[in-house]
């Protein structure tokens, strides 16, 4: 597991709660503010994996 893996999934993680804090208050910003963080999370994970996958098919 590499760096962008690992903060792509906590920026992700975050964002479910932050998300979730906004509907429990009834503050939109903060929903959206939150779905940011996640879809951000996500793409970051995302190329993470992609490297993984070039670093894993190096290896022989």
């Amino acid at each position: 597991m590499n760096k962008d893996q690992v903060k792509g999934a906590a920026k992700d993680v975050v964002g479910k709660v932050q998300e979730e804090a906004g509907k429990l208050v009834g503050n939109k910003e903060q929903q959206i503010k939150g779905l940011s963080k996640q879809i951000s999370g996500k793409l970051q994970k995302g190329v993470g994996d992609a490297k993984q996958a070039v670093e894993d098919f190096k290896k022989p």
